[in-house]
């Protein structure tokens, strides 16, 4: 099956850090990395097409359609390049996961990349007020570098899955540095997990200085909450009857 990789810039990368961030449970990870490239002002700086992801196009504001494609971001924020990969689908299937993951390790390796991190959320039974934000990857030292990301994540999730897991798997076999930065958000597909992206971002902040204006994401989480809180209280109030399954991704 075919990817199809197209680069909008020959920009030159000097070790870069990639850092993922997809639709999933709360769209947790999409959001995280949305605010972050408007709001630090990223480029596009590779576009990826391919028959991996969903038979479906978009409708956009022009009334015209867009294909399915998930875009790498780039900025250089004090002498340090950054990816940041977004987009509005994942992978259809197992396979077409693991070959759209190895054509993203393999771009960050080509340009010498050795550090990655992945977005995603960890699906509860209710809204969490204070969402906490967890930490896995494939080294403890590199691990314990991350501030204000509770480690002790072992019994709180099952497996990651889609490209936010397997981008770590990728990682642990190259002998990359890699850690999954999994927020609680609440698991009902019509939620957006966005207290949970800005704590995840203040992780990222802190880890990174990527200068983030956490102030005026604030502000929009603000505004935007108050849209949301009658439709989650309905949400929550019809939800069927609990169980002890957790979600994650």
């Amino acid at each position: 099956m075919k990817i199809d990789v197209q680069y909008l810039s020959k920009k030159k990368l000097t070790d870069p850090v990639l850092i993922e961030g997809l639709p999933g449970i709360g769209n947790v990870g999409k959001i995280a990395i949305d605010f972050l490239v408007e709001n630090i002002n990223a480029k596009e700086y590779i576009k990826i097409y391919s028959h991996h992801f969903p038979h479906s196009v978009f409708v956009n504001e022009k009334n015209l359609i867009d294909l399915p494609v998930i875009t790498i971001y780039h900025k250089n924020i004090k002498n340090r390049d950054f990816l940041f990969l977004g987009g509005d689908v994942q992978p259809i299937d197992e396979s077409s996961c693991y070959h759209f993951c190895d054509t993203v390790l393999d771009i960050l390796e080509k340009h010498g990349g050795k550090e990655i991190v992945t977005l995603g959320g960890i699906g509860l039974q209710k809204i969490p007020k204070n969402p906490k934000v967890f930490i896995t990857g494939t080294d403890k030292n590199y691990i314990k570098t991350f501030k204000y990301a509770d480690n002790k994540i072992y019994g709180v999730v099952g497996p990651i899955i889609g490209v936010t897991g397997v981008l770590l798997g990728g990682s642990y076999r190259r002998k990359l540095l890699g850690a999954g930065l999994l927020a609680q958000t609440f698991a009902h597909p019509a939620y957006l997990g966005i207290k949970g992206a800005k704590e995840i971002l203040k992780v990222l902040n802190a880890k990174f200085e990527l200068d983030v204006d956490l102030k005026k994401l604030s502000e929009e989480i603000d505004e935007i909450e108050k849209e949301l809180m009658t439709k989650a209280k309905s949400i929550t109030e019809t939800k069927s009857k609990p169980t002890e399954q957790n979600y994650f991704g």
